[in-house]
Order: C-alpha cells, then sequence, then structure tokens
C-alpha cells in the first residue's frame, strides 16, 4: 500500500498539565463485551489501583461497562504522565485476560485476535489507540462528567438508577455503600 491508501488513524494528543483532572474513556477491542463478567472487571479495578500505587494520582469516579470503561482522575504530581497511567492499567488487564482465556478457552482467542497489515497477528483485551482523553480545569466540567459516566447504566438499562449499578462511583456519591475503589474526595472541587 502507498502511503496515500493507508487508513487514517487517529492521533490521540495527550495534555500532561499539573492541576487538571482527566476524563479517560477506554473501550474493549471492537466493543465487544469484555468487561460483562464479574472477573473482568475485578482485573480492571485492580489495575487501576496498580496504576494508583505507581504513577501516585486521585481518582474522582469511575464506571464500568460491558464494552468500555470512563475513568475521572487527578494526577498529584507535578510532572505525570497519562499515557504511562493508561498503559499500566491495560496491560495489566490484557495480561490478565490472555493468560486466563489460554488456559480455560483457547477457543476465545479468535474474538480478542488483530491480524496486523504486516501479517502479524496480535491479541486484545482493548481497542487499538489511546481511548480519549480530556483535559478537566472547571469544577462545572468535572461535576458534569461525574453525572455523565454515573449515568451510564441507567441510559443502558443496565440499572434504574446510577446507584444500583455496582461497578460504578454512583454509590459512594449517594451515600448508599463504600464502592469497591476507594475515592480521593478531600482534592475533589465542590459544586457551585
Amino acid at each position: 500500500m502507498r502511503s496515500a491508501e493507508l487508513p487514517h488513524r487517529k492521533r490521540c494528543h495527550r495534555i500532561n498539565t499539573p492541576g487538571h483532572a482527566h476524563y479517560l474513556t477506554f473501550s474493549c477491542y471492537h466493543r465487544q463485551p469484555f468487561l460483562s463478567r464479574d472477573r473482568s472487571r475485578q482485573w480492571l479495578l485492580d489495575a487501576i489501583n496498580l496504576a494508583r500505587a505507581k504513577h501516585v494520582f486521585d481518582l474522582w469516579a469511575w464506571v464500568i461497562m460491558p464494552e468500555h470503561a470512563h475513568l475521572i482522575l487527578f494526577p498529584t504530581q507535578p510532572t505525570y504522565d497519562i499515557s504511562a497511567i493508561l498503559a499500566t492499567i491495560k496491560l495489566s488487564v490484557t495480561r490478565k485476560a490472555l493468560a486466563f482465556v489460554k488456559s480455560t478457552a483457547p477457543g476465545f482467542l479468535a474474538r480478542m485476535e488483530d491480524r496486523q497489515p504486516n501479517g502479524t497477528t496480535a491479541y486484545r483485551f482493548w481497542q487499538r489507540g489511546g481511548g480519549y482523553d480530556r483535559n478537566l480545569v472547571s469544577p462545572e466540567e468535572i461535576w458534569e462528567k461525574i453525572q455523565y459516566l454515573h449515568d451510564n447504566p441507567v441510559k443502558r438499562d443496565l440499572s434504574k438508577t446510577p446507584d444500583e449499578w455496582p461497578w460504578s462511583s454512583a454509590a459512594d456519591y449517594s451515600g448508599v455503600r463504600t464502592g469497591l475503589l476507594k475515592l480521593d474526595l478531600d482534592s475533589l472541587p465542590r459544586r457551585r
């Protein structure tokens, strides 16, 4: 293929600005529901905790949907790299998923198979690319995104109310229960 015939690949430009929160979205390979089982959801929760320990950030909100996840996080170090945070999360989940699938359900590998243009084969849990990353600066933006991600399960008919969905931080905000991931609400800006 000549370069003019190569498909366009969207590049995700990340802006690592101290004092900014980040609204992150990342999807499963071909938007397949790889996160529809508690096992894979737990792998993602473990990976987020691993990334928190390694990269030091506050977690303000999260939701896991069957084929994608949203996080709102606030890096607390003066120098940080959102790409490295995402790589830690995604690579950890991919490794666990591949090990599990190879040992217990090798037929499932076909759903994860990604044939490269050069003929090599890779196995993917996550969609290629960096996902979606938006810097959040104002409290209004932050609270709007928190509401949006908490409403996801209701919009998809996975629950009647946001706090009924166990795979999100909505119940923490409503005071119904403490969720599966510890939130760092002390650093969260107040609503205006």
